[in-house]
């Protein structure tokens, strides 16, 4: 007895491998456990037997027999069907018997979406369907962190499952990764926030949004979306499909540039501003394999409060400038004074001193005088 694993994927085809030595009075039965998936012999199917799970779901390929071939088309896989196959082959020469075990793996693309209320802004990690139980990874600049909320459906698979982390850093780069060890198929996503960009109205702005190439590759199908990200919900403004080279507007103010887009430029230009257009603005580009986010926040200005302003500080610099020259003279005038002032009351070397005594001193300077006077003509 042989042995094969053969890995199928949820609500999709495969085929389940049996092969044998060729030779007349062919018996093929396949067998789950103790039912019957399917069963020919006489040269003609024989479903009497058949599990109703299997009915219009399995077939042969009756022109493969006589060839050898006895391998089983198991359609729209169900988690159920997981399990042993056993196929048995009888010919008027022998008998083989095969084992195939079968599992079935579920991965529908995730989606990692940016959100925000008052207070918070947040990061979600969705897939709507996955089995097994996949592993996701959290990281902020490549350092692993730990997810702040998981909500989760599904007991017995295929789940679905919301891992959710805060946004504490806007200066870093977050990154979720939601691998299927089954399937060999990991997804990854990236959050990453720019410069917020200052405009004022009635002006236009170009908003950059261009994949890297260690996510993306050239030929590769994916779509562009652009969003405008308030509390609570998000606007869809426009999106670009990479298969049609399709670009959908729905804001008249916006504009694509086809011939940057053709270069893997995905901007976004938004004319004549407005004041209600400041906010926060979402790309979103996205492929099988990976979900690139960059949010951008733009400020947009009142012009007559720009121009105002603008005015109001040459209007400030200006009175500033008369004050300093005000007190620049007031001080050169008060100099000027004082000098001429202390010129005033400095007495002469030829003057005598000035007293301010009272009679009897008067008097007493006056007799000194007269004697002093008599002395120098004798």
């Amino acid at each position: 007895m042989s042995e094969q694993i053969v890995i199928g994927r949820l609500d999709e085809d495969v085929i389940l491998p049996c092969s044998f030595e060729s030779g007349p009075d062919v018996v093929v039965h396949w067998k789950n456990q103790d039912n019957y998936v399917y069963s020919y012999y006489k040269n003609s199917d024989q479903l009497k037997k058949q599990d109703p799970r299997y009915v219009n779901r399995t077939s042969l390929f009756l022109d493969e027999i006589h060839n050898g071939n006895a391998s089983l088309s198991f359609k729209r896989l169900k988690l159920q069907d997981e399990g042993t196959y056993i196929c048995y082959v009888g010919t008027s020469l022998g008998k083989i018997i095969n084992k195939v075990v079968l599992k079935v793996g579920a991965f529908v693309t995730p989606v990692m979406k940016y959100e925000k209320n008052t207070t918070n802004s947040f990061l979600i990690c969705n897939v709507l369907s996955v089995y097994p139980y996949p592993i996701i990874t959290w990281e902020v600049d490549n350092t692993p962190i730990s997810e702040n909320n998981k909500e989760e459906i599904g007991s017995l698979g295929p789940f679905y499952i919301n891992s959710r982390v805060n946004i504490t850093g806007s200066n870093s780069s977050y990154q979720c990764a939601i691998e299927n060890t089954l399937l060999k198929q990991t997804w990854t996503g990236r959050w990453t926030m720019k410069d917020g960009l200052r405009k004022n109205e009635r002006e236009n702005v170009s908003l950059s949004c261009k994949p890297e190439n260690s996510f993306f590759l050239p030929n590769e199908d994916f779509r562009v979306t652009w969003s405008r990200v308030d509390s609570g919900n998000s606007l869809v403004l426009a999106h670009f499909l990479n298969s049609s080279q399709e670009t959908i507007i729905n804001e008249p103010l916006l504009s694509r540039n086809k011939i940057l887009i053709n270069l893997h430029d995905f901007s976004l230009t938004l004319k004549d501003l407005r004041l209600s257009d400041s906010g926060e603005y979402l790309c979103n580009i996205s492929s099988s394999k990976y979900t690139l986010l960059t949010i951008q926040t733009l400020y947009v200005a009142y012009r007559l409060f720009v121009e105002a302003s603008q005015g109001t500080v040459v209007g400030i610099i200006s009175t500033l400038v008369a004050v300093m020259v005000a007190i620049l003279l007031t001080l050169a005038v008060k100099s000027r004074r004082c000098m001429s002032s202390d010129t005033e009351e400095r007495p002469s070397t030829d003057q005598r001193p000035r007293h301010d005594g009272n009679e009897e001193e008067n008097v007493a300077l006056s007799e000194y005088s007269f004697s002093k006077g008599s002395e120098d003509r004798n």
